[in-house]
Order: C-alpha cells, then sequence, then structure tokens
C-alpha cells in the first residue's frame, strides 16, 4: 500500500507541476514587460521593435515599455538585459549587429551566447550591392572580373567600421578574391551619396537607404543580399543567384531574454510574435520600411544567432578589422 500511494502521490505531483508551468505561460506576462533597446529612438530596430511590441501590448494585454539606452554600439543596453533577473519581465531588442560586436569588443562585460538566449527574430533588412553607373559593370560577375583586372583600385564605402555594410563588403572580397579600398564615413547617407557622385566605386548599404537612387538611376543595383528577391526591385538578383552560393547578409531585429527564462513564457511571446509579424497589417508595414518578417521557433533562432557570430567572427579575423 505505501509503494501504491507513494506512486500516486508522485503522479499527482508531476500533474501539478506540469498545470504549475502551463498556468505560468498562460498568466505571462502578469504585469508590464521593460524591452531595452541600445540605440536611440529612429534607430532602424527601434522602429521596427515598437511596432511589433505595440501589437504585442494589445494581444497579450500587458504594456511593453521600451527603455532607449543608447551607447557603445549598443552593449550597454545588452549589459543591463544579460544582468537583469530571468523572469521574462527585462527583455533586449537588438540589430543583427549584435553578432558582429561579439568579435569586434574581445572585452565584453556580457556574453551574447552564454548570458542571453533568442525568444524570436522579428524582421530583416537586406543590404543591396550598388555601383555607380560609370563603372562599366552590369553584373556582380562582371563587377568581379573588372576588380581582377585592376587590382587595388575598388574603393568601397560604408557608414562605419565594424557595422553591416562594411562587413558585408569584406565578405564579399574574401569570397571572390578582390582587392578592396574601404573608405569609411560617419553614416550611410554619406558613402551613399558619394557612390552616387562616382567618388567611390560600390557599396552595401541598407536596402531602404539606397533605394531611391536606385529608382532614380543614380547608382546601379548589381544584386542583394537576402536568400530572396526584393519585392520592390524584382529584376536584381540575390547575390546567391548572381555568382556566390550561400552568400547571405542581413541586418535582423532580434528579441532576447536572460539566459534562464521559463520556456513556456519564451514560447508564448515567440508564438505571437510569428502571428504578429506575418499578419497582412505588419507585413504592409514593414514593406514600407524595406524590411521582411521573419519567423521560426526559438531553437531556430538559437542556431541562427549562434551561427552568425561564428561567420561574422570569421570574417572580423580574415580581415583584420579592428575598432579604433
Amino acid at each position: 500500500m505505501g509503494t501504491r500511494s507513494n506512486s500516486r502521490l508522485t503522479g499527482i505531483m508531476c500533474v501539478l507541476l506540469g498545470m504549475s508551468g502551463w498556468g505560468h505561460a498562460q498568466t505571462y506576462p502578469a504585469k508590464p514587460v521593460r524591452v531595452v533597446i541600445g540605440y536611440p529612438p529612429g534607430a532602424g530596430n527601434d522602429v521596427i521593435g515598437r511596432l511589433v511590441l505595440a501589437e504585442l501590448s494589445r494581444s497579450l494585454g500587458q504594456q511593453f515599455v521600451v527603455d532607449n539606452r543608447p551607447g557603445a554600439s549598443g552593449n550597454i543596453g545588452a549589459e543591463i538585459v544579460a544582468r537583469s533577473a530571468n523572469d521574462g519581465y527585462t527583455l533586449l531588442n537588438a540589430p543583427g549587429s549584435i553578432s558582429m560586436t561579439y568579435s569586434l569588443f574581445p572585452r565584453l562585460p556580457y556574453d551574447l551566447l552564454k548570458d542571453l538566449q533568442p525568444i524570436s527574430v522579428m524582421a530583416s533588412v537586406p543590404f543591396l550591392l550598388v555601383s555607380h553607373p560609370s563603372l562599366p559593370v552590369r553584373s556582380v560577375r562582371e563587377l568581379i572580373a573588372f576588380g581582377k583586372s585592376r587590382p587595388g583600385e575598388l574603393t568601397f564605402g560604408s557608414g562605419g567600421t565594424g557595422g553591416g555594410p562594411h562587413l558585408t563588403a569584406e565578405m564579399f572580397a574574401m569570397r571572390t578574391g578582390l582587392k578592396l579600398l574601404h573608405v569609411p564615413y560617419r553614416g550611410t547617407a554619406q558613402a551613399n551619396a558619394d557612390v552616387a557622385s562616382g567618388q567611390i566605386s560600390i557599396n552595401f548599404p541598407p536596402t531602404p537607404s539606397v533605394m531611391p537612387l536606385v529608382k532614380s538611376k543614380r547608382v546601379r543595383a548589381l544584386a542583394i543580399t537576402s536568400t530572396q528577391r526584393h519585392a520592390s526591385l524584382p529584376e536584381v538578383p540575390t547575390m546567391i543567384e548572381a555568382a556566390l552560393p550561400g552568400f547571405e547578409s542581413r541586418n535582423w531585429i532580434a528579441l532576447l531574454a536572460p539566459r534562464g527564462m521559463s520556456e513556456e513564457a519564451i514560447n508564448r511571446l515567440n508564438a505571437e510574435i510569428n502571428r504578429i509579424v506575418q499578419s497582412r497589417g505588419m507585413r504592409q508595414r514593414f514593406a514600407d520600411l524595406g524590411a521582411e518578417p521573419m519567423h521560426g521557433t526559438p531553437g531556430q533562432w538559437e542556431k541562427y544567432v549562434r551561427d552568425e557570430v561564428a561567420k561574422w567572427a570569421a570574417v572580423i579575423k580574415a580581415a583584420g578589422v579592428r575598432l579604433e
């Protein structure tokens, strides 16, 4: 009887524990959630994040309150969240550059892979390879051939050392064997202006920032760095189609939590965000911003972030990129 009673008691406890986890997922969030953004209002990940968080507040019945903590390439905000309680009430909205800073800053006060875990990658913005019309190339293959015939003559601009456009160009140089000269600017707009005026040869700016120049034919779009063609530029091939299998680079926008947050709560947020970003209204808002919705499971995003860290670590090491 004692053994039977113990077995029955164990079964009841297991059921109650299961119900406890289910109940937590159903009741989370029970109060407002603070979402830290390590960049100022108006930054790309801030704009995308606010759109999704507003819908999340409506659907879950609690406010997801944005707390902008700009500075140190987003690392101030990331550290705040990494050191916060893992109860789900302090989260991080971060751009894909967080996977680059992992290798660019060797002494960070937090570890992206150990201290933070992805809930969802909500959207992404691809980069666009553009050239000045006077450059006698109309495809990526022609650009590669031109560059190899004139080693060291091709220049590329970026909005700053270590950013997505810079490292995307470095990855392009690695994959093609081209010798490219980097010209860093204080912002993407300046780099775009100089490729349009012919001061530099090529550029890999975020697609939305250069779209007006492409439409006005002041620059020539050679390829896009996403895996699918862009709806607004259906004639522009992906880098994969154009010449380089597996070449992908995009600035993604993710929601992350301190490591150890309840799996049930993470899954609930992930499922709700997937629903929101795939809705017709949100897809249109993203399209207006030049962004593309992304969806997947927390496990898939865990692998994605680790793969991004490894990819950019290899590029940074091979190119010898250092931040002064």
